[in-house]
């Protein structure tokens, strides 16, 4: 499978490590095969020189020229309206998602847990009652059920009478 994401000028970049982990910004020069600056004027990102261990690739490319300044940045970056985008991913989300879970009070926390168990309780009751409906046993079991319900009713018919 050929590689699709380059370290390239103008590719945009998640920081993983360091003190602006979480953010986004663009590759703006390729200082050597294990540095970059980035530059990110609408994720609060400075101008800065990072490694490249520290960042993960994303799809997105900002057309920009190397070198260029924080301002031609900002004005390519909202053309290509890369942070509409990068909230729309799959990955944010998911980010945004952990960020979310790791802020909850205890109280919260316990209810998100009763709330997962009554949908685990529903989701399995119909699980069985939908995997045991094709079967044998479902079928004979259904037969004695109607049997027990006509004597019943034989039974409580006789007794009025």
């Amino acid at each position: 499978m050929p590689f699709n994401k380059f370290v390239q000028v103008g590719r945009v970049v998640y920081i993983a490590k360091g003190e602006d982990a979480g953010k986004i910004a663009a590759i703006v020069d390729i200082i050597d095969q294990n540095r970059a600056v980035l530059d990110g004027p609408l994720s609060a990102v400075t101008r800065q020189a990072r490694r490249f261990t520290d960042l993960h690739l994303t799809n997105f490319v900002v057309k920009i020229q190397r070198g260029t300044t924080t301002k031609a940045v900002r004005i390519a970056w909202e053309s290509g309206k890369i942070q509409d985008k990068w909230a729309a991913t799959s990955w944010a989300r998911r980010i945004e998602k952990r960020e979310k879970r790791a802020a909850l009070t205890d109280l919260e926390r316990f209810k998100v847990a009763k709330a997962k168990g009554a949908r685990n309780k529903v989701v399995r009751t119909a699980f069985f009652s939908l995997l045991k409906k094709g079967t044998k046993s479902y079928e004979n079991t259904k037969k004695r059920v109607v049997k027990l319900r006509a004597k019943a009713k034989a039974a409580k018919a006789s007794k009025t009478t």
